[in-house]
């Protein structure tokens, strides 16, 4: 009898500790788990519907190659541009976190994206990290390229974000990524601007170089999977479904005559032929 409670009680011992283990695993893998499963409210997509950043994209310039002559000349413009209104823009456009994407594309956009302009805003900011994370996530753990203020060891034209961002690669660029892909997408729901949208779009990728934090091949690339992303996106139900409802709500924005105009582009005259 006494045997059989010895059993019964390492038995029961046993069962626990693959209780606890299993429990602990799952809570290890719960938190290595950064997708639509864990943030809903940031992603559409889950890891592995995204392309394959680094199957996609060339490898990024060797500091010894002519390529990266030209990464390094665009850094050195970048800091010249720090001490100006252009500078204050850029260091504002690392702000991605909360409303940091609508609010820097509502005066493009023609009205202002936020808690008023519900569907866009869920749109807008529900995407970011497939953008920001899921499209890039591949190439820069495969690369982990150092980015150009650790390499020339200089400041960033924002020194608080430096040492969060020193131990994630360069390449290809997140914030890029996020500011090109919210730009393709508003671009659908507002064509009549398309071309200041789309200038704000590419003017967040080069704020990056103006603060030092990427190179200009990191911007490019970050354009690259901005665009990908975005197809991607296109075929996902839930996209598509919120995708239609922030059209929705923009016809009446437009109808209710809260939409600015477009700039008309200047129309070639036979002079200027």
């Amino acid at each position: 009898m006494k045997s059989l409670n010895s059993s019964l009680l390492r038995g029961a011992a046993c069962a626990l500790f693959v209780a606890v283990t299993a429990s602990f695993s799952f809570a290890q893998n719960e938190t290595k788990i950064k997708d639509h499963r864990t943030n809903p409210d940031l992603f559409f997509l889950q890891e592995g519907d995204a392309p394959n950043s680094f199957l996609l994209l060339p490898a990024p310039p060797d500091a010894s190659s002519i390529r990266f002559l030209d990464d390094q000349s665009q850094y050195n413009w970048g800091k010249t541009m720090r001490n100006t209104p252009r500078g204050d823009q850029a260091s504002a456009d690392a702000n991605v976190e909360g409303n940091g994407v609508p609010e820097a594309f509502s005066e493009a956009f023609g009205v202002e994206i936020n808690e008023d302009t519900p569907e866009i805003l869920k749109l807008i900011v529900g995407m970011r990290e497939d953008a920001g994370d899921l499209a890039t996530r591949e190439a820069k753990n495969y690369y982990n390229r150092q980015r150009p203020f650790s390499f020339y060891e200089e400041m960033t034209c924002n020194p608080a974000q430096q040492e969060a961002l020193s131990t994630n690669g360069s390449y290809p660029s997140g914030h890029t990524s996020i500011g090109w892909a919210t730009a393709l997408v508003l671009s659908e729901l507002n064509p009549e601007r398309q071309n200041e949208i789309l200038k704000r779009g590419y003017e967040m990728g080069q704020s990056r170089v103006i603060c030092g934090y990427h190179y200009q091949s990191d911007v490019d690339a970050g354009r690259i999977t901005g665009s990908v992303i975005v197809a991607r996106l296109h075929a996902d139900p839930a996209f598509q479904a919120q995708l239609q409802k922030a059209k929705d709500e923009f016809k009446r924005l437009k109808k209710a005559g809260k939409v600015a105009k477009g700039t008309p582009l200047p129309t070639k005259t036979t002079s200027d032929l």
